[in-house]
């Protein structure tokens, strides 16, 4: 064996035992660049080369948006495949699946917790969760944050990230549009202000049930936000959609939004919003 076999084999030995992360590099679905990991955390998980707004799930969130600690709410268990459903795969078995590869029980996780210290019950989906997907785990989490936010007479502030209702579940998944309603008008009747947050992408049942019904509503940049898709919609009506059509910028000067809000200013504007519509005027002299 030569100097040269004997040197290289040295050396494919050496680079072979370094350990080297494997999430060191993050691609940008935006722009496609690759950047680092955590320049991207850093970042809020917003790419520094074009601003694009990647999808972060609740643990990210809630440290994005609480002060600190924070407490998570108890959601009531469900029925986990009541209509038995199968197609390529057992139900089941994906929720089997995304339950180990988020490690959260269900598509929404409810928390408590002090944004600037003004105290709020905060609902995150996670698009990481079958798509974000509207069943009946979503369903009970969104009432049992509702409930919790009435019982500490607090706002509610929800994140949706959503491809519609959940397929598997059939019926009982339309069922949560109103359940999740009724939730919203016991936070009426009760005074306090429910606030939602759309993220990429918000879209078939649940905006048309608890996304659109804000008291105000606010959008990251370019987030996807419609009801049916781009590619239905064309075929429907024969026409080709204007440039940018179901974006967030869209639906703002279209006057479906209150606002659009880069993530870095996210947490200020929510602090703000709920401490204006928290305060309690002075009884007035008879």
């Amino acid at each position: 064996m030569s100097w040269l076999t004997r040197t290289r084999q040295q050396l494919t030995g050496f680079l072979g035992r370094r350990d080297t992360p494997d999430n060191l590099w993050t691609k940008c679905r935006g722009c496609g660049a690759m950047v680092y990991t955590r320049e991207m955390e850093e970042n809020l998980s917003v790419c520094p080369r074009c601003d694009h707004h990647e999808r972060v799930g609740p643990k990210a969130r809630f440290a994005q948006i609480f002060d600190g600690d924070f407490k998570r709410i108890e959601v009531p268990k469900v029925v986990e495949d009541p209509l038995k459903f199968r197609d390529q795969k057992r139900y089941v078995d994906r929720l089997r699946a995304a339950k180990s590869a988020t490690g959260e029980p269900e598509a929404m996780t409810v928390g408590d917790g002090l944004i600037d210290g003004v105290r709020a019950i905060v609902a995150v989906q996670n698009f990481a969760f079958m798509g974000g997907s509207m069943g009946l785990g979503v369903g009970e989490a969104f009432l049992a944050g509702a409930q919790a936010a009435v019982a500490a007479q607090v706002p509610f502030v929800v994140f949706t990230a959503a491809g519609g209702a959940r397929m598997q579940e059939g019926i009982l998944s339309l069922m949560q549009m109103p359940r999740t309603t009724v939730g919203i008008a016991e936070l009426k009747e009760a005074g306090l202000p429910y606030i939602v947050v759309l993220t990429d992408p918000t879209t078939g049942g649940v905006t048309a049930s608890y996304a659109m019904l804000g008291d105000v509503q606010i959008a990251e940049p370019k987030a996807l936000i419609g009801f049916a898709g781009q590619r239905v919609i064309e075929q429907t009506i024969r026409e080709k959609l204007p440039e940018g059509f179901q974006r967030a910028e869209y639906l703002l000067a279209h006057g479906m939004l209150d606002m659009v809000v880069h993530r870095k200013d996210l947490k200020q504007t929510l602090s703000q919003l709920l401490a204006m519509l928290t305060a309690r005027r002075a009884p007035q002299p008879a």
